[in-house]
């Protein structure tokens, strides 16, 4: 028997005019292209682990980089103080649909000029540090030591290991050290399970504790 069905049509390839990820028209087209492979569609186990063991500990967590903001919505939903920002506009809309009724913690700003509303006990680090190209890292150590007084920590998934091109731009674990020991102590670290493809392997969950300012340092 002849089959008469016609054959699928091929899929439409994706264009993308911006390669620059430190810009918003980068992100921009890619959420508005429902192109987003580093999204978990969800919220990873390690982040509520953490965010449970510290329940009584940590108030006040700011999200940088959100995407679609999961984590701020599960957190918004335990009745904890968040502020989820990026500064791509499709990123915002896509994190407010999402979060319904919590949309108004999240803010479209840019990290590195934004002051949260509260004293920031807990940055929650998710696919931001690889998002951004490698001539912003040390800009991202900095101020990240600015928003987080002494003792406050910084917490969450690191990409390790070098990558040719991204994003995600992967870091080796003695330029990590490097970049955020003037600023902060490591105090945990556990191996990862469950990752999405595109971090598989890579990634792992480091606690870091801002440091107390030495006297005459800029840190």
């Amino acid at each position: 028997m002849t089959d008469t069905r016609k054959p699928a049509a091929p899929a439409i390839p994706l264009t993308f005019e911006t390669r620059d990820s430190n810009s918003p028209d980068f992100w921009n087209e890619r959420f508005d292209q429902h192109f987003t492979p580093w999204d978990q569609a969800g919220v990873p186990e390690a982040f509520q682990t953490f965010a449970l063991a510290h329940r009584d500990t940590l108030q006040n967590v700011l999200i940088p980089g959100c995407g679609s903001a999961y984590e701020a919505l599960w957190l918004a939903r335990e009745n904890w103080p968040v502020k989820a920002i990026d500064f791509s506009p499709s990123a915002v809309a896509a994190a407010r649909e999402q979060l319904g009724e919590h949309a108004g913690v999240v803010e479209q700003a840019d990290f590195f000029a934004y002051r949260p509303p509260f004293e920031t006990n807990w940055i929650y680090e998710r696919a931001f540090l690889c998002a951004l190209p490698r001539e912003r890292w040390q800009d991202y150590a900095v101020r990240m030591a600015e928003l987080l007084r002494p003792g406050a920590l910084l917490a969450g998934f690191y990409f390790l290991g070098a990558t040719p091109k991204g994003p995600p731009f992967g870091i080796e674990r003695s330029a990590l050290d490097a970049l955020l020991t003037p600023y902060f102590e490591l105090v945990e670290e556990h191996e990862v399970t469950g990752s999405i493809d595109v971090f598989a392997g890579r990634e792992r969950w480091l606690t870091w504790r801002r440091r107390a300012p030495q006297a005459g340092s800029a840190a």
